[in-house]
């Protein structure tokens, strides 16, 4: 059985950083690509960034600039940097991942359970 556990959400000062961290465990034969998402009160999830298993990113045009996502594949672990956050970067952040288990034929797309981040002074 796959999961995806993330640690490192908090309450951070605008200006502040976090770090987030989710590790899959499980009967893994791979993973594809991982990824951030989050979702505001009110609005609809969201792609923050994502990185291929060859290292390849991609970052909503929100976050350029002050978050970087990267990934430890010998842990099976992504990694989400952000700083200079901002009251609008509060929200719930999801992590994802297209993980092959072991004796499956197919990969599957597998989400952790959250974690809540907010900006405030």
């Amino acid at each position: 059985q796959v999961q995806l556990v993330e640690s490192g959400g908090g309450l951070v000062q605008p200006g502040g950083s976090l770090r987030l961290s989710c590790a899959a465990s499980g009967n893994i034969f791979s993973i594809n690509a991982m990824g951030w998402y989050r979702q505001a009160p009110g609005k609809q999830r969201e792609l923050v960034a994502v990185v291929t298993s060859g290292g390849s990113t991609n970052y909503a045009d929100t976050v350029k600039g002050r978050f970087t996502i990267s990934r430890d594949n010998a842990k099976n672990t992504v990694y989400l940097q952000m700083n200079s956050l901002k009251p609008e970067d509060t929200a719930v952040y999801y992590c994802n991942a297209e993980i092959w288990p072991r004796k499956t034929p197919r990969t599957g797309n597998y989400w952790g359970q959250g974690t809540q981040v907010t900006v405030s002074s």
